[in-house]
Order: C-alpha cells, then structure tokens, then sequence
C-alpha cells in the first residue's frame, strides 16, 4: 500500500484493541511519517483514477474469458476470486485429479506468446492472476486474446 514502503496495520474488535494504553500497541514500523505520506499518496491515486472500480471491471473481464475458455478447455475446472485477484485451476479431464502439467503447458504457451503467467497452489494446478490496476487497455486486451488461445490444448 505505501508504494514498498515499510508499513504496517493492526485491525481487530475494539474491545480487544482499546485493551492496552495508548501507544502500547504497535509495529517495527509504526509512526514512520515518510511511510505514512507515502501509503497516502497511494490512496489518493487509487480515489483519484478509481482503481477500486477498475478492479471490479478488470475482474469482471478476466473471468467472462476465463469461463468463456472453459466450453473448449475442459481442464480449466474452476474460476475464482475477487476483484482483479482472480484463479483458474485446471484438472485433468480423465482422472479429475488436478494438473499442474496443464496448468504450466498453458503457462509455456502463453510465455511464448508474450504473456507472462503464474502457476502456484498446493499442486501447481492453479494460474494467479495479479495484473497492474494501471495497465493499459491494449495491453489488458491482448492478453485476454493470448488466454483464449492458450486454452485451447
């Protein structure tokens, strides 16, 4: 939040929060004022060229291609997320056991095609999508073209 600045946050039930005295509660980074003006500066440009609702539209894009994709890619089991955090995980056809072979031949598929992909999750089966919010519609275009054709093993 504070541009790679080091900062830090506690949030809880306020009858456990308001429990010690004022200034009892705190982190390795707590009052740190060039931190603290630079995680403002950053809320600011998230208000300012409404990257929250950019998220959701973002988002919302991703996932109509992701579950488009999956009327021709029948490894691609599941579409999850929020906003413009967003997973697909893919599973094999035959065992429905899931795939981290797919799921990385999709990876290598689109590297080629100038797209860069994460696979992750507990058996590599899963591709993250953590784009820029300030990407540029061309770019963000492109790279839903390049997932339609990448899905298509």
């Amino acid at each position: 939040l504070a541009g790679g600045m080091p900062l830090s946050g506690v949030v809880g039930n306020a009858q456990i929060m308001d429990a010690p005295a004022p200034g009892g509660l705190g982190g390795t980074y707590a009052g740190n004022p060039l931190a603290i003006a630079a995680a403002h500066a950053v809320l600011n440009i998230i208000d300012k060229e409404a990257l929250c609702e950019r998220a959701q539209d973002l988002g919302r894009r991703l996932t109509a291609t992701l579950e488009e994709a999956k009327s021709w890619c029948p490894a691609l089991a599941e579409v999850r997320g929020v906003g413009s955090m967003i997973a697909a995980e893919f599973f094999s056809p035959e065992s429905g056991e899931p795939s981290a072979d797919i799921a990385q031949k999709i990876q290598k598929k689109a590297l080629e095609q100038g797209l860069l992909l994460l696979t992750c999750g507990q058996y590599g089966n899963v591709i993250r999508f953590l784009y820029p919010l300030t990407i540029p519609e061309a770019q963000f275009s492109s790279a839903l073209m390049i997932l339609q054709n990448v899905t298509h093993l």
